[in-house]
Formats: structure tokens, C-alpha cells, sequence
């Protein structure tokens, strides 16, 4: 008897809220589902199932099982993943999920990386703003900056990045440049699809908290487009400042109110299971907490050598 198997297929079942659900979940027949589940009950000699037409629901005992067979089934795939750590060659498939901005400029080059010193290891990345199910859609590794969220799996914060406001000089020649947090009021905010500020913004400055009002102007879902409306003078925005420390260095983007400190924005890992070290995601979380390490140092060597020469 495949207790493990009767167990997920309970919990499929009451997850999917059906039996026909729990089939499509698991990948078998809704009979075969029906069987698997009556065959538990039987084995446990108790009703774990409410049966209707309008689907499926647990009785008191069904939710107690459902409740320790999550629990096993996380353990299970635990001791999979420590199993799979225990290879010291990093091979196989591993499918990542990462938010588009940072995928692009800091995590898809760390990937490529690993990809180059581990020759045996499959790579799938993804860059979607979206925040995914790495358990129900089959991802080993999510990375999103900004909030969590809820969401299946287990997240823990691998950094904490500081943030700026920006625009282009020309927006700012136009509009005037902001001497206190309240002249923002007078410049249009582009949005982030997932920034949902809110209607305002909290600075510091000499440890005196300022709220910020925000007048938003444009919203859109992906960050070329965003960082293309502030270039062409549509608004300002906010963002990592290692992401865009370059192009203000140019002199393409100018920062605002640089006397003010900006909310920091985190950056959440988030993977089926608990992170096992060693493993495959640990690797490549890892590789990419060194990456911003590098680079943070990098923006704080070039602000002691300005402060140096100013």
C-alpha cells in the first residue's frame, strides 16, 4: 500500500475541492481517485470525506489527516532535496522564476555564470513580474523584490537593497526639482504593476520620518517600458539603485531628493521546500546574494571616492 500516494491524493482532493480536480492534480482518473480515498478511509477505519454534488469537503477527522499529511509530504520532499545534496556534482533540471528587472540585469547574468562552471546543470529561467506558485506550477526557485506576498512554499528574505527616486534631467528642468518631499505632488509617479504605493511614500532624513504624497501618471507591468517613460520624460519612478547606478552616473537619469533616504525594497527567495545547503537552489541563491554583495560594495567604494574628491 502507497500510504504517501493516499495521502497526497486526500490532500489534492481537498485542496481541488472536487474529486475530478484531485485526478487532474495527481494525473490519474477520477475512479482511481475515488478508490484511492475509499481505501484510506478503510485503512484509517474512519470517514475522512463529505461527498455532493457540488464536490468535496473534510469531515473533522479528514481535516486532521489533511493537516499531518502536509506535514509528511513536506518532510518527504525534504529528505528528497538533502537527498539530491548529498551528489557533489550540481546536475540536472532546476526551473526559476525571477521578476524581470533584476532577472535581467543582475540574476540572468549570475546564471549564466553558474551555467559556464557547472556544465551539467539544465537552467530554465523565467522572467515574469507575477508572483508565482513554485509549488503548483512546478518551480524549484522564485526571486521577487518588493513584498512576498501569500503564497505556497517556504520564503525568507536574502536581501535588502536601497531604493532612489529618479528622473530624466530634462523632466525635472520642465517640472522643477523637488527641494522637500511634498513638491513631488507636483511630478507624475510611474507605477509599477506590483508597487501599489498607496498614495504615498515614507522618507527619513535625519531620522525624522516624511510622508510622501504620490500623484501617479502611469502605470505599466514591465520595467523597459517604465524605464523608457521616465527617459522620455513622462514622470519619475523608484528602483534599485545598483540597477540604475550606471545610467546616473551618465547623467541619463538624475536622482531626487538625494538628501532623503527611500523605503528599501527586499528580495524574497522562494522555493517548494525548505532551502537544503548544498542543494541546487542553494547554489544558485547563494550566487546571487554574492552578486549583490559585489555590487553593493562596488556603489559604496564609488560614493567614498566622490566623497573623497568632492
Amino acid at each position: 500500500m502507497d500510504r504517501l500516494g493516499l495521502l497526497e491524493t486526500l490532500v489534492s482532493a481537498l485542496s481541488a475541492g472536487s474529486l475530478s480536480g484531485a485526478g487532474l492534480r495527481r494525473g490519474i482518473s477520477q475512479s482511481a481517485v475515488s478508490q484511492q480515498l475509499r481505501q484510506l478511509e478503510t485503512h484509517l477505519g474512519q470517514q475522512l470525506l463529505h461527498r455532493s454534488s457540488q464536490g468535496v469537503t473534510g469531515t473533522r477527522a479528514g481535516i486532521l489527516v489533511q493537516e499531518h499529511a502536509q506535514k509528511l509530504l513536506e518532510r518527504y520532499e525534504l529528505m528528497q532535496a538533502e537527498l539530491e545534496a548529498l551528489d557533489q556534482d550540481v546536475s540536472g533540471k532546476i526551473r526559476i522564476s525571477a521578476g524581470n528587472f533584476l532577472g535581467r540585469v543582475v540574476f540572468g547574468p549570475v546564471l549564466l555564470e553558474l551555467g559556464q562552471v557547472h556544465p551539467d546543470l539544465d537552467i530554465i529561467l523565467r522572467l515574469e513580474d507575477r508572483m508565482v506558485d513554485v509549488v503548483r506550477e512546478g518551480y524549484d526557485l522564485a526571486i521577487r523584490a518588493g513584498k512576498l506576498g501569500e503564497t505556497a512554499g517556504f520564503g525568507r528574505k536574502i536581501a535588502s537593497l536601497e531604493t532612489v527616486f529618479f528622473a530624466s534631467p530634462a523632466y525635472l528642468e520642465a517640472h522643477g526639482r523637488p527641494k522637500a518631499p511634498e513638491d513631488l505632488m507636483h511630478l507624475k509617479f510611474i507605477q509599477h504593476r506590483e508597487e501599489k504605493s498607496g498614495g504615498q511614500f515614507t522618507l527619513h532624513r535625519s531620522g525624522m520620518a516624511h510622508e510622501v504624497p504620490v500623484r501617479i501618471g502611469f502605470t505599466a507591468d514591465d520595467p523597459e517600458i517604465i524605464l523608457n517613460a521616465v527617459r522620455t520624460g513622462m514622470g519619475y519612478t523608484r528602483a534599485a539603485r545598483l540597477l540604475i547606478q550606471k545610467e546616473m552616473d551618465a547623467g541619463i537619469y538624475e536622482e531626487i531628493l538625494p538628501e532623503f533616504i527611500a523605503p528599501r525594497k527586499d528580495v524574497f527567495a522562494l522555493s517548494p521546500t525548505k532551502t537544503v545547503p548544498g542543494s541546487k537552489v542553494d547554489l544558485v541563491i547563494n550566487a546571487f546574494v554574492d552578486k549583490l554583495a559585489t555590487l553593493n560594495a562596488g556603489l559604496e567604494e564609488i560614493e567614498e571616492n566622490a566623497e573623497m574628491t568632492a
